[in-house]
């Protein structure tokens, strides 16, 4: 069996078009070799494909012309958007041009010609992708008004813990409707509605949900990810949601549990230290938040009630 030729360097644990193999003076058989898979026409890997999102625009990003960019559903995971599905091997990636350019039209991806101008563009993690605001109103005709809260709160967050190699926000709320104003496409009009309740603050996708769960409900709407101290301004924790006037607080609980002992154990104790301080606290599960939100909505309406609200 002939032995197989080796890659050259800077060639392996990359995508490479095969333009570039050839100039290389790699052969038509070589590329063909069972290490080199081919997400897309005209380029290779040599590598297993595992699909990851970032490898796989990479391996895109060889092959784009110039003015091409990532858009829609890949600009938002690009941004690191919680959608309502995990980024997985069958979706295609969104990649747009301005008009008149023509977008892409090739295996595994979605082409979209936009109107000039229409969004900024930038570098993020080494890929061109439409701006924070602009990916957030490309998702107006593909998501519906809960998911887009979602995405937007995620863009607009300010979070306590900051990442210095990457600052947040991305975006302002009112950065989302400049952009908004000037969109004219499908799903205009969830948009709107969805905008008028992003909120600073939400650090997850169910906590979203469950503010949007209760408001919409008919409770009042809490403050979100506030700090609450002792009447002696001892830190007693910061919480997901709380209603100051009525002593309540709600607590989506995620998978700490499975995924850090340490985690879920300090969680624990921070609860039981906020509740010694005189305040309620209703957790909230996956399976009350997804399965039966009726039950969460009657436990959080009747903590308030205790506490004094009325309709």
């Amino acid at each position: 069996m002939p032995r197989r030729v080796p890659l050259p360097p800077g060639f392996t644990g990359r995508a490479f078009t095969v333009d570039e193999a050839r100039d290389a003076g790699l052969s038509p058989e070589r590329l063909r070799g069972g290490d080199l898979t081919s997400p897309f026409h005209g380029v290779r890997v040599a590598a297993p494909d595992g699909g990851a999102l970032l490898d796989r625009c990479r391996a895109y990003a060889t092959r784009m012309r110039p003015g091409q960019f990532f858009s829609h559903l890949t600009a938002a995971r690009i941004w690191g958007a919680p959608l309502p599905a995990a980024f997985g091997p069958e979706e295609k990636l969104h990649v747009a041009s301005f008009a008149p350019h023509r977008p892409p039209r090739t295996r595994g991806v979605i082409g979209h010609e936009l109107p000039p101008g229409s969004a900024p563009l930038v570098l993020r993690h080494g890929l061109p992708v439409s701006s924070a605001a602009s990916s957030w109103v490309q998702l107006a005709g593909l998501l519906p008004a809960n998911e887009l809260v979602v995405v937007g709160d995620h863009l607009v967050l300010n979070p306590a813990l900051l990442d210095p190699v990457d600052p947040r926000p991305f975006t302002s709320v009112d950065e989302l409707a400049e952009r908004l104003a000037g969109y004219g496409g499908r799903g205009k009009r969830v948009a709107l509605r969805a905008l008028a309740r992003v909120r600073a603050g939400a650090e997850s996708r169910p906590e979203t949900l469950l503010r949007l769960l209760l408001v919409d409900a008919g409770l009042p709407e809490p403050l979100l990810n506030q700090v609450l101290r002792d009447p002696a301004g001892r830190f007693l924790g910061r919480v997901d949601m709380v209603y100051p006037e009525w002593r309540l607080v709600v607590e989506y609980d995620g998978d700490q549990h499975r995924t850090s002992t340490t985690q879920y154990e300090r969680d624990l104790s921070r609860l039981e230290g906020i509740r010694r301080a005189g305040w309620t606290v209703v957790t909230v599960r996956k399976h009350g938040l997804f399965v039966r939100p009726d039950l969460t909505v009657a436990r959080v309406h009747t903590a308030l009630s205790e506490a004094g609200w009325h309709l």
